[in-house]
């Protein structure tokens, strides 16, 4: 069983959708149960929304030790927030996150210009392409600089750039893929990336890291 964390936040069910899509037959569970969350095979922890509503929900349903545990004994896989809130400290309502890897999430500046001199929107809304930094299997079957969706207006500084493993630029390079032993994450939402996010979910259905 594939389960997907619910903490009241995020798009859950289309993530959920996208799953069941890709997952031939094995059942994919929308869930804040952490019994359930300790019981499933492999782990999605999606999110949108602020960081602080983030972890206060996280606590309030009682996921820190579900997801802590889980991100270190199983296939996980975490999309946006649920990139963001796994390091030490978001700038977005100078909040403490779970501090699960080292670094912070910083705001993209106010007076983003491309090389044109043209504003830059912030929040950073729609398709921009992937350049993949390290080989992984999550990325198989997905060529380089393929383009994925991206809404955000904050993103992750870690402190350790050997987990590093996909940036976008906008303007400048940011991070947006990490993975460390069993867990990957991502900034971009897959479920929302039309055959190449498809393909990221397939590939994590079938990882065994």
């Amino acid at each position: 069983m594939i389960a997907v964390i619910d903490y009241g936040m995020g798009n859950l069910h289309s993530v959920a959708k996208a799953l069941e899509h890709v997952a031939d037959g094995v059942p994919v569970q929308v869930t804040s149960d952490p019994a359930v969350i300790a019981a499933a095979e492999r782990v999605v922890f999606p999110g949108q929304g602020a960081a602080r509503d983030c972890m206060r929900e996280i606590d309030e349903h009682g996921l820190r030790a579900a997801i802590t545990t889980a991100m270190q004994d199983k296939p996980f896989l975490g999309i946006c927030m649920g990139l963001q809130v796994l390091f030490d400290h978001s700038a977005e309502g100078d909040t403490p996150c779970l501090g699960l890897l080292s670094g912070e999430v910083k705001r993209f500046a106010r007076d983003l210009t491309n090389a044109a001199g043209e504003r830059l929107k912030v929040p950073h809304m729609g398709w921009n392409r992937v350049r993949q930094t390290q080989t992984h299997p999550l990325w198989s079957g997905i060529f380089d600089d393929e383009r994925f969706y991206f809404v955000h207006s904050y993103f992750v500084v870690p402190q350790d750039a050997t987990i590093v493993t996909g940036v976008t630029d906008y303007p400048a390079a940011f991070v947006c893929a990490v993975a460390h032993a069993n867990l990957f994450a991502v900034q971009f939402h897959p479920e929302k990336s039309a055959a190449a996010g498809l393909r990221l979910l397939k590939n994590f259905v079938t990882w065994q890291p």
